[in-house]
């Protein structure tokens, strides 16, 4: 079926929002809708759920502490780097009216992790007997 027959049967009379047409549906195997429970973000549900299948075998059942949502859930994420940047954002925040949470309560410094430069990644090499 090409993408020309799906939009010309779209408007044809008889045709409804939710009808999926015989010969769509002859062309087609294993069709599944689903959606959150708020239908809220089409997207992001689409995401988890192909991440949940990613990690799934169709057989031994998923681990059951996957979370629902990321620790960024249905929100967007804005990461300024300078107090200016910021400071732009809550301008454009507040003239749009979008809610927003400064998580770093205007810390925009960039720190290193403190394991940094003191536990290493890579395994110290050993040594023969004549120290190579």
């Amino acid at each position: 079926m090409k993408i020309k027959d799906i939009i010309l049967n779209e408007d044809k009379p008889g045709h409804k929002v939710g009808d999926v047409s015989q010969r769509f549906q002859q062309s087609t195997v294993g069709l599944n809708k689903f959606r959150d429970e708020q239908f809220a973000d089409r997207v992001y549900e689409l995401n988890r759920i192909m991440m949940a299948v990613a990690s799934s075998d169709g057989v031994t059942p998923l681990s059951p502490n996957i979370d629902a949502e990321s620790w960024a859930g249905r929100n967007n994420i804005a990461a300024p780097y300078t107090k200016e940047e910021q400071a732009m954002l809550k301008q454009a925040y507040d003239a749009i009216g979008s809610h927003y949470e400064d998580m770093n309560d205007g810390d925009t410094r960039s720190m290193e992790l403190k394991s940094t430069y003191k536990d290493s990644p890579v395994a110290k090499p050993k040594r023969n007997k004549y120290g190579v």
